[in-house]
């Protein structure tokens, strides 16, 4: 995975000015691209890895939006968290102009607190022009 080194800009953070790793993201694969290698080597039609995957998401996409955490073995931990802005009294507190946003959180399956998806994985730094 390659990555750069970017400065904290954020001045309300104790890390204000420090320099941390970031990671660079070479590009996007989309939903063709996975279609073509799931049926790549497979007797698996292209219509029915479609029909699979626009299913899939549907259900993922529902139980995260009623409040569920989705497992997907080999895959990992999905949920919806929400971020909000913080008041003094629970009595103050207003969905509609307290809740900033909702984030997914995906954690990798791991064995051993060791998540797969990070194991033997290398790093390069970006060489900037």
């Amino acid at each position: 995975m390659k990555y750069k080194i970017k400065q904290e800009t954020k001045p309300t953070l104790t890390t204000f000015g420090k320099y941390k790793a970031v990671a660079v993201h070479g590009g996007t694969v989309d939903t063709r691209q996975i279609i073509d290698e799931v049926c790549e080597n497979n007797p698996i039609s292209e219509g029915a890895v479609i029909a699979v995957m626009m299913r899939l998401s549907e259900v993922v996409r529902r139980h995260l939006r009623r409040g569920d955490k989705v497992r997907l073995d080999d895959w990992g931990l999905m949920k919806l968290e929400i971020e909000s802005d913080k008041v003094d009294r629970p009595e103050d507190f207003r969905a509609r102009k307290h809740i900033r946003g909702v984030r997914l959180h995906f954690l990798p399956e791991s064995s051993k607190g060791k998540p797969e998806l990070y194991q033997d994985m290398a790093f390069e730094r970006e060489r900037t022009v």
